[in-house]
């Protein structure tokens, strides 16, 4: 199994380095898998000016899956548009046909006092946010910055959304809540965009084909409110780019920390991009603080979702657990007076837990 390694910017070589330390760490176990190394974002830009250079997309093409750390940094912020690291992910999605992204927001046994609310609001949460990430107002056209006849700057967006589009990831997020708890919130804001009014008839539609399914519909205005106040009433939410891009982050406030929250980015045949929900944290970067638990369980994902080694996919994820109940805490998960250890030392706890547990 090839798996096209992009560790990124800031954070993100010393968050990959742990993810496949731990995939290293299942190979006398049967999991075979090579790792091959690219730049993208600033990285690229430095070396290549070009934030996703054409040997990196290439080499993501011809893998079975790929590993994602993180891109961006202020000293890119005054770059051209089409030179900035976020371009690259951008990019890399649009080009490998990543619509689907799935991410998953749940409380760790042991996390709930680190959540942004309390405790029993929190407990037993697990929310999983399936986003449409190749439309929506990010990618539609036209797009810019014009001067009026005025003389005044206007900046516009197009927000749009083809039946086709909405209806694919429809299907994905009723499939997902099939293998859940068989509960679909769709969130949009129909009241106001015609977008979302098209969003809602087509979910709606699609919904007939999974009766054994409860689908609800949602302004995402409520949602985000819903979010805060009762999390645990929502199963799996499926919506838009945009809405889904600000809903996910929210969620990973009331797990504890963003940087618990993985993420899958697949195309039509299930293959995909996995990444921490969280980005490239320049002040942070080269000190070896960055929780990695969250690229530590994209790559459960990656063997879960592209892989299909479901086994070894549990078994990350129980030693993710095994830590956690053991109280090992990087710094964005640790209370006042609660000890604290860094990147890689929390990378050697999951995988001297992995080693211990049983296949």
């Amino acid at each position: 199994m090839k798996i096209a390694v992009l560790p990124g910017d800031g954070i993100g070589p010393e968050i990959i380095a742990e993810a496949v330390k731990v995939l290293r760490a299942l190979e006398p176990a049967g999991l075979h898998c090579t790792f091959s190394y690219a730049d993208v974002g600033g990285a690229a830009t430095d070396r290549f000016d070009d934030p996703l250079p054409a040997h990196t997309l290439a080499l993501a093409r011809e893998s079975d899956a790929v590993l994602f750390g993180a891109v961006g940094g202020p000293q890119y912020d005054a770059l051209p548009r089409a030179k900035r690291p976020e371009q690259g992910l951008l990019r890399l999605r649009k080009e490998l046909g990543l619509f689907a992204n799935l991410r998953p927001a749940r409380i760790h046994p042991g996390l709930e006092s680190a959540s942004a609310l309390k405790p029993e609001i929190v407990e037993g949460m697990d929310v999983l946010i399936v986003r449409e990430l190749t439309g929506d107002i990010y990618f539609g056209q036209p797009r810019g910055i014009r001067t009026l006849e005025s003389g005044e700057r206007e900046g516009f967006d197009t927000m749009r959304y083809s039946e086709g589009e909405v209806r694919r990831i429809a299907r994905v997020a009723f499939e997902a809540a099939r293998r859940r708890g068989r509960r679909l919130c769709s969130v949009d804001k129909a009241n106001v965009l015609e977008t979302t009014q098209l969003w809602r008839e087509v979910v709606t539609q699609v919904g007939q084909e999974y009766p054994d399914v409860a689908l609800s519909h949602m302004y995402v205005d409520n949602a985000a409110m819903q979010l805060v106040r009762a999390p645990r009433q929502f199963d799996v939410v499926v919506t838009g780019n945009m809405f889904g891009d600000i809903l996910s982050d929210e969620a990973s406030a009331l797990t504890g920390s963003i940087g618990m929250l993985p993420s899958a980015s697949l195309d039509e045949h299930g293959k995909g991009m996995y990444e921490p929900i969280h980005g490239s944290a320049p002040d942070i970067a080269g000190k070896g603080l960055a929780n990695p638990l969250a690229t530590i369980l994209s790559a459960a994902m990656m063997l879960r979702y592209s892989l299909r080694q479901e086994a070894f996919a549990r078994r990350i994820e129980d030693a993710v657990e095994s830590v956690l109940r053991a109280g090992l805490r990087t710094a964005d998960l640790a209370r006042a007076g609660e000890a604290v250890i860094g990147t890689a030392a929390m990378g050697d706890a999951v995988v001297a837990a992995l080693c211990g547990s049983q296949p």
